[in-house]
């Protein structure tokens, strides 16, 4: 039976175009956090079963890739009949949550705060589709250890800053939306729903930019709640702005059910972040933006991008997770950018990596005698001593395929040796 040339079902090749292009983004990722101070750290790929399973990442626990356990363990396990027992690790879906585990490891050796960089492949047994795969790169940026709100401007001038650097400013004109888990909650008590509700609710809640505030009313009617608890919720919504001011005027009229420290607290961010002139960022206040973590204590934040559906990156505060390694709670605040939804992006506009370097193809005819090649091969490497991209390789019968092929891998200059010197 002949192998399979296809990859498995939701993981994918990666062609030379798109991985330059990958490679010019991380370069420009890793520099750019390094300028803000962030350390870049590793994580294994695969974690405790238990981790994994600890109620902290949403409807990714539905999606785990699961690690079967080795020989006389799986036997064991067979013969309990048991199936849950199967396994005793998995495939990590995030990198938070691994970096949490790290991060309570070794404490004792890092800074605080701590500024952690971590890139790396998550895995999610997703259903595949357009810029989404079952294998994927993460790149995190996490603050440990401060409880103030300078880490959420740290982490969205960075973000910024990069996102700017790599072309999204201009073209795709992203801004970053902030709501607050609290201020979820103060909204949801000031409505009438039941604090054991607030998940629930969530979920229904987050569906608004698919289904619509009319979608979102008949869900929550389906699920039992009261007709005037929703509409008072929705009428709360539809008197709410994006601004710092309109934040501060939610907190007013929250002040019963939620601290105005909350609130003033977001508005501030709102606020210092628009005063930094260096970096051309847009922050709105979202006061529908939930995300799906279970993790999340604090402000949380997206980047979305003109004309495209969904966020291209998203993090939050998850003061409480470090916790549930050591007993006790570690201020932790997170942003993700979505890189595969970025290349995908950039890659189908055609864009092309900024100031890349002239690459040259010297084609070689088949009968081309040792020194002569010889001469080429020392011209190709005076050039490569320069900095310069040279790729030498025979020249085929068909030439013109060969470097149209050449070109759409950013070839610019061809040079041919010949015995007889034709060019």
């Amino acid at each position: 039976m002949a192998l399979k040339k296809k990859p498995v079902t939701g993981m994918k090749d990666i062609l030379p175009r798109e991985m330059e292009l990958r490679q010019y983004v991380l370069s420009e990722i890793r520099k750019t956090y390094r300028e803000f101070g962030f350390t870049e750290i590793e994580t294994p790929v695969v974690e405790h079963i238990e981790n994994l399973l600890s109620k902290q990442g949403g409807d990714n626990e539905k999606l785990i890739f699961k690690v079967l356990k080795r020989g006389d363990k799986l036997e064991q396990a067979y013969a309990s009949g048991d199936m849950d027992q199967l396994a005793d690790s998995g495939l990590r879906y995030d990198l938070t949550l691994p970096l949490s585990r790290f991060y309570s490891q070794n404490q004792a050796q890092l800074p605080n705060p701590f500024k952690a960089l971590q890139i790396g492949p998550v895995f999610r047994a997703d259903r595949p589709q357009k810029g989404r795969f079952r294998e994927f790169v993460q790149c995190d940026i996490d603050i440990f250890g401060d409880a103030g709100n300078t880490s959420e401007i740290e982490l969205i001038l960075a973000i910024s800053t990069l996102l700017n650097r790599i072309g999204f400013g201009k073209k795709y004109h992203f801004k970053v939306v902030i709501n607050d888990r609290e201020i979820l909650r103060g909204m949801q008590a000031y409505a009438g729903f039941q604090e054991a509700d607030f998940e629930k609710v969530c979920i229904s809640l987050d569906k608004a930019d698919k289904i619509g505030n009319a979608g979102v009313k008949e869900e929550l009617l389906s699920l039992g709640y009261e007709e005037s608890i929703i509409d008072r919720y929705q009428e709360l919504l539809s008197t709410i702005g994006t601004e710092a001011s309109d934040i501060r005027t939610l907190g007013e009229k929250l002040k019963d059910v939620l601290p105005v420290k909350v609130t003033d607290n977001l508005a501030e961010i709102v606020e210092t972040v628009s005063k930094i002139k260096s970096v051309d960022v847009r922050v709105e206040f979202d006061p529908t933006l939930v995300r799906g973590m279970g993790y999340y204590t604090g402000p949380i934040f997206e980047i979305r991008a003109e004309g495209f559906a969904g966020s291209v990156g998203g993090g939050g505060r998850y003061d409480k997770m470090v916790g549930r390694f050591t007993g006790q709670d570690i201020p932790a605040v997170g942003f993700s950018i979505g890189f595969e939804r970025i290349i995908t992006i950039m890659m189908d506009a055609g864009e092309s990596i900024p100031g890349e370097i002239r690459k040259t193809a010297f084609l070689l005819d088949k009968n081309l005698d040792a020194e002569k090649t010889a001469a080429a091969l020392n011209e190709a490497m005076e050039m490569r001593q320069r900095g310069e991209i040279v790729l030498v390789s025979r020249m085929n019968k068909n030439k013109k395929f060969q470097k149209d092929q050449l070109t759409a891998e950013g070839y610019t200059a061809f040079k041919e040796f010949y015995q007889d010197d034709l060019k």
